[in-house]
């Protein structure tokens, strides 16, 4: 009857009037396209414009409008006014929020329908479950599943503290490495909801027998947000629903209307396999980080949109700043392109150098927090990132010292102390510059080749001086895309789809659904601003510094932030995953009265709007039409066998080698030491996996045995398939090791004798249709 059931279910308020504005242009304050409501409080743009030379300054920024009654009116209130609605109705703000709270339901109803079907996880076993979290899916949940096991939270956190499974013999602080405060976090909201539904007496699970047919036996099945898999799958799809509200806002925010949030937030669901892969991959590290980078990047473009900094925005940023960098290694190179927009963005003379200082020092101090929240991992210590912000800072602190010593000296305090901050320093050394006849260009660049080759000269310098290689294969993987450079760890990244250059279908997918037709107009309409303002700046050849900012920098830097996505995108086809949402972004600005007010003059936005929204759901739709399709169910019955017979048959502390993520169900499943993981980013680990994937070069068997014996191997999972397979042509493994070992090019690969005979280095002692266990004979 069961598994009848499981067959079946898998087929299975009016706007108070305003006081008029002295000497505001028509469109200036103008109703919201489509919606009614006020977009930013500036001018739109005219294809004639040349720059901002006519304004006396920045215009002020209204202050927060007075609290309504209640502590739901004060936040109506507050939030419409960090969304730049603060002429807007207290019901239009209700009705953002509410539009918003929709898009996230839908998003999180789309990734959990589509998880449910692509596994039919809620019908697996606790084994198949775990065994679903593939490669370093699987190890980041296994210390989940540590903390949820052990006898109390801090035992838990002490365990994965001082993990001896990992990479056996040593030591190890896997929240140090491994950046795992998501599952710290998740496995503690995991105990505290499981104590407290027990204590009120609700049921938190249900659990079945499941027929699986076929032979196999049954297995139990539980289901409900008190097993722990369910759980930790559950917390991940409601915060990526989230973020989907977060993009509704962040679009309407940047276009100032909600059909620009729509419009985000349907171009990622039109290109929804382009944008994520949560829905297949939950625990990895961008699912728990993506989310607040579009946070983060909300308020950047809030802050450089703002002509008033409040401390609370500041604060928001550093804290965003910090939930984005402590779940993901990676983090810290997208920051680095936020970075230098930013300062291009500074450079050409659309933020102040104040505004761009604050900036600066808040992803220094959350930089400082996540450095010491990870224990000092080296990795944010000797980034890209870190020395971006150094070389930065160091542009405006290298003329400060004496300037600010002389003050001391005369006793100069208070206000005068501030003058020189503000005044002194490369970047504010403008004035000097442009008396000496030095052109606006010349400074562009001069100041643009100071922070790129003081970063990377900086960035060197540290490595060095801390001896510290954990990411030298990131340079070696981008230096491997422009020149013939090969080495064994390059090869392994390059040789995987993911890490290869995007696909030449990408774009084509994008033009489809007309995503790339619409960003390509909105690019052009900011690029086009940007040379109407550079151009009066240019042609002149000013021999003083300008007296205010252009208009719109926030538009600008998202323009050079698509640029940076967009490079990334194409070196490396995972990241395109960033790239994608932010092409979402960008689209929302086809609403946008700052660009094309002189076309919505002449046509109803709202025409302009849903006729390319009907235009994009043609593909569109066919698009979550075939992910809709995808119908299955997880089932790994060779890997299975291994596991339980590893279970059964080998003592609690044999250890074993072998491939990166049967390493990881190893430890997950069986709970085995193992000696290598598929966490790469450092050094260590890669040299302990090269010597463990010389099973698979042309060595001979006593060498590979020697090594393995020295890491205290007693078994060693062989796969054949790891011999023959290759993504393309030099990408198998004997080839592979051709490159790193020369020396033994035309010798049958060892792992091919061994799957013959392993005899008499190693012995057979558990052998299958996928894997071999091989027992490391001691001398």
């Amino acid at each position: 009857m069961v598994l009848q059931a499981r067959n079946k279910h898998r087929e299975a308020a009016p706007k108070p009037p305003q006081p008029p504005r002295a000497s505001q242009s028509p469109l200036r304050g103008a109703s919201d396209v489509g919606a009614g409501e006020p977009g930013p409080e500036r001018a739109p743009l005219s294809p004639g414009r040349k720059g901002a030379a006519g304004r006396k300054g920045p215009r002020a920024e209204p202050g927060a409008p007075p609290a309504g009654g209640g502590l739901g009116g004060r936040l109506a209130a507050r939030l419409r006014w960090a969304l730049g609605l603060r002429r807007a109705g207290r019901g239009r703000t209700w009705t953002t929020l509410l539009l918003a709270v929709f898009a996230a339901v839908l998003h999180w109803s789309h990734i959990t329908h589509l998880f449910e079907n692509d596994r039919h996880f809620s019908h697996l076993s606790t084994l198949e479950r775990e065994m679903a979290f593939r490669t370093e899916m699987g190890l980041y949940y296994s210390y989940f599943k540590t903390i949820v096991e052990a006898p109390s939270f801090l035992n838990g956190v002490w365990m994965i503290m001082n993990d001896k499974l990992t990479e056996y013999p040593l030591v190890i602080n896997t929240l140090k490495r491994f950046n795992l405060y998501p599952e710290v976090i998740l496995a503690s909201w995991y105990r505290i909801y499981t104590k407290i539904m027990d204590l009120i007496g609700i049921q938190t699970k249900i659990c079945w027998t499941v027929t699986r047919g076929e032979g196999l036996s049954p297995i139990e099945s539980c289901e409900g947000l008190g097993d722990p898999a369910c759980f930790y799958v559950a917390v991940i799809f409601i915060l990526n629903g989230l973020m989907m509200a977060l993009f509704f806002i962040y679009g309407t925010y940047l276009s100032g209307s909600r059909l620009g949030g729509l419009v985000t937030v349907l171009c990622f669901f039109f290109n929804h396999g382009e944008c994520t892969r949560v829905m297949w991959t939950p625990p990895l590290r961008e699912s728990f980080s993506y989310p607040f980078l579009v946070l983060q990047m909300l308020l950047v473009t809030h802050i450089l949109r703002a002509t008033k900094l409040y401390r609370g925005s500041l604060i928001a940023l550093c804290i965003s700043n910090v939930f984005f960098m402590l779940p993901w290694q990676f983090a810290q190179f997208v920051l680095l392109t936020q970075i230098a927009s930013l300062f291009a963005v500074y450079v050409v003379g659309y933020i102040d150098i104040c505004k761009l200082r604050k900036i600066i020092y808040i992803h220094m101090i959350s930089l400082a927090l996540c450095f010491v929240l990870m224990f000092g991992n080296s990795m944010l210590l000797t980034s890209y990132y870190a020395s971006s912000l150094v070389i930065i800072w160091a542009q405006w602190l290298t003329p400060l010292i004496p300037a600010l010593w002389e003050a001391e000296a005369g006793g100069s305090r208070g206000q005068e102390i501030e003058t020189i901050l503000a005044n002194k320093g490369i970047l504010a050394m403008k004035p000097h510059f442009l008396k000496i006849n030095v052109s606006e260009l010349s400074l562009w660049v001069i100041q643009g080749c100071f922070w790129l080759f003081g970063t990377v000269i900086l960035k060197y310098l540290t490595s060095k001086i801390f001896g510290i290689a954990d990411d030298a294969h990131i340079g070696n993987l981008l230096t491997s895309k422009f020149f013939s450079y090969k080495d064994f760890d390059t090869l392994l990244y390059t040789c995987a789809a993911e890490f290869d250059f995007m696909e030449k279908e990408t774009p084509l997918r994008y033009t489809k659904t007309l995503l790339l037709p619409v960003v390509l107009v909105v690019f052009v309409a900011i690029v086009r601003k940007i040379i109407s303002d550079m151009w009066g700046v240019l042609a002149k050849q000013q021999t003083h510094v300008r007296k205010h900012q252009f208009d719109h920098g926030e538009l600008v830097y998202h323009a050079l932030q698509l640029l940076a996505y967009t490079a990334l995108g194409i070196l490396i086809m995972r990241l395109k995953l960033f790239l994608t949402p932010h092409m979402c972004v960008m689209a929302s600005l086809i609403c946008s009265r700052q660009l094309f007010g002189w076309l919505f003059c002449k046509v109803h936005p709202g025409a302009i709007v849903f006729a390319i929204l009907a235009a994009m759901s043609i593909q569109g739709s066919a698009n979550l039409q075939t992910q809709w399709n995808i119908v299955g169910e997880f089932s790994n019955l060779p890997q299975e066998e291994l596991i339980e017979w590893i279970k059964y048959s080998t003592k609690p502390d044999a250890v074993f080698a072998g491939a990166m993520p049967t390493m990881a169900s190893v430890k997950l499943s069986a709970l085995r030491p193992i000696v290598n993981h598929p966490h790469y980013e450092d050094a260590g680990l890669r040299a302990r996996t090269k010597i463990v994937y010389s099973m698979y070069s042309r060595k001979a068997a006593e060498e590979v045995k020697r090594e393995l014996i020295k890491l205290k191997v007693n078994y060693y999972i062989l796969e054949e398939s790891w011999c023959v397979r290759r993504s393309k042509p030099g990408c198998s493994m004997p080839e592979i090791w051709d490159v790193e070992d020369p020396a033994n090019a035309g010798k049958t690969p060892l792992c091919n004798l061994l799957v013959k005979d392993s005899k008499p280095h190693f012995t057979t002692v558990f052998q299958n249709s996928v894997y071999k266990v091989l027992e490391v004979v001691k001398e």
